[in-house]
């Protein structure tokens, strides 16, 4: 018993680096892999299931374990980081800015704080750099306390709301250039970590601290120039929304105006068919009122109280006064909680945008020139429904041919609408698009189902 005592000792207190890559996968599988998947669900509020999380973990285990085996440094650091992007983009379906990010901020928070504390830790315990990272009653405790540390940062991130979900609603330019900012970021990383694994043992403790302090300053920059382009993006959206709403406001004020000034001439008109028993007159004459009350309800349906979202509540004002300026009656229902919508806002916005240019270049061709949109929730089937029905003048349109790439009826146009439609559709497994016609509308019913 004593012997092997002494030989366990032996082997975790003399430099070993085979025992330690041996030792580092549980960690890696267990602790430091979870740890970045809890990192990017908490940061970029990615909504994952149990499959997409397995995959991750499975995934990314395997990657690291044989490029760290097979690939020397530093080479399996790029490949790490390739397949980083790869892995997140697949997996979770992220766009451009996010992959980028996912795959560089957890690098750079575990860089972060190795500067931060690799360098005290070995002056305070007396031992070089390659005992740090050799001997395992050195390297394990540091890598738990490693872990410690940035689990509870990103606990707090998490509790305080500061993640970064603003960020799929951002334009190709501004992401352009966070993309731009993050790429020299990496190669900044990068060149860090092959100065820090070659001459971490022969630099001074106040040079560790200066370097920690401008890998700090950068983090934050970058963190603070996102928040001002997050704060102008939604200053700039509630401007918007506000223009919308006030002419809506306009609209409606001079609608109860118009109604009301007419209100004597519309109770004598009533009463002159009743006078007379024109009962077929006065049906006909109702219809005609209630059509007119129908486009005031229209108005007090879009404001920004029921309409929760900004963006959404832009893109179908917008549209509205679009339509209504061609002449096309418009009847709107909306009994839609967005923020239970289950689907990424700026992908149900332009799927939105694209079916109701569809619909309003329809119905402006057609004769009776009618479109009705309904949000609603199906409780029944726990789903969000969609649908937009408009009048159609060509009847023998294929509702499956629209979805080809190149389909237009448009002049000067590609064709790609509903192409984009369909793609971004086979990106979500909870969303169903259901196209079909009647002799008087063309319908499309967006179903969105509630995981």
């Amino acid at each position: 018993m004593t012997d092997f005592l002494n030989n366990l000792w032996v082997a975790v207190s003399t430099p070993n680096p085979e025992l330690i890559k041996i030792l580092s996968i549980p960690l890696l599988i267990f602790l430091e892999i979870p740890l970045t998947l809890y990192m990017l669900k908490s940061i970029f509020n990615i909504t994952t299931n149990k499959r997409q999380n397995l995959l991750y973990i499975v995934i990314t285990s395997l990657v690291t374990i044989l490029s760290g085996f097979f690939i020397p440094s530093p080479f399996n650091v790029i490949i790490n980081y390739l397949a980083s992007f790869i892995i997140i983009y697949c997996i979770f379906k992220t766009n451009a800015v996010k992959t980028l990010l996912g795959g560089l901020l957890p690098s750079f928070i575990f860089t972060i704080a190795q500067n931060l504390f690799f360098n005290p830790y070995i002056t305070l315990l007396g031992i070089t750099y390659d005992q740090a990272i050799s001997i395992i009653i050195y390297k394990i405790p540091f890598a738990l306390f490693m872990y410690l540390f940035i689990f509870i940062c990103i606990y707090i991130i998490k509790n305080n709301h500061l993640s970064l979900r603003i960020i799929d609603e951002l334009d190709k330019k501004t992401k352009s250039l966070i993309i731009a900012n993050l790429v020299f970021g990496l190669i900044y990383i990068v060149i860090e970590i092959f100065i820090t694994m070659k001459y971490l043992n022969i630099l001074p403790l106040t040079f560790t601290f200066a370097n920690f302090a401008m890998l700090l300053l950068y983090f934050i920059i970058t963190l603070y120039s996102i928040s001002k382009i997050i704060k102008l993006k939604t200053a700039t959206t509630q401007l918007e929304s506000a223009e919308e709403y006030n002419k809506t406001l306009h609209i409606l004020h001079d609608n109860v105006r118009g109604f009301k000034h007419d209100f004597d001439n519309i109770v004598t008109t009533i009463g002159g068919y009743i006078n007379t028993d024109d009962m077929d007159g006065l049906k006909k004459y109702y219809v005609q009122l209630e059509q007119d009350c129908e486009k005031v309800n229209n108005l007090y349906i879009l404001n920004p109280d029921s309409i929760n979202n900004p963006g959404i509540y832009n893109l179908l004002t917008s549209k509205y006064h679009e339509a209504t300026e061609k002449g096309i009656d418009v009847n709107i229902y909306f009994l839609l909680d967005l923020n239970d919508l289950h689907m990424k806002i700026y992908e149900f916005a332009r799927i939105l945008g694209i079916l109701l240019d569809n619909a309003i270049e329809a119905a402006e061709k057609s004769k009776e020139k009618l479109i009705n949109i309904s949000f609603r929730k199906d409780e029944r089937n726990n789903r969000n429904l969609i649908l937009i029905e408009n009048s159609y003048s060509n009847k023998d349109v294929d509702t499956e041919e629209i979805f080809n790439k190149g389909f237009t009826e448009k002049e000067n146009h590609t064709g790609i609408g509903l192409w984009e439609v369909r793609k971004i559709l086979s990106k979500n497994n909870n969303i169903n698009l259901f196209t079909s016609k009647t002799d008087d509308l063309f319908k499309q019913q967006l179903e969105i189902y509630l995981n």
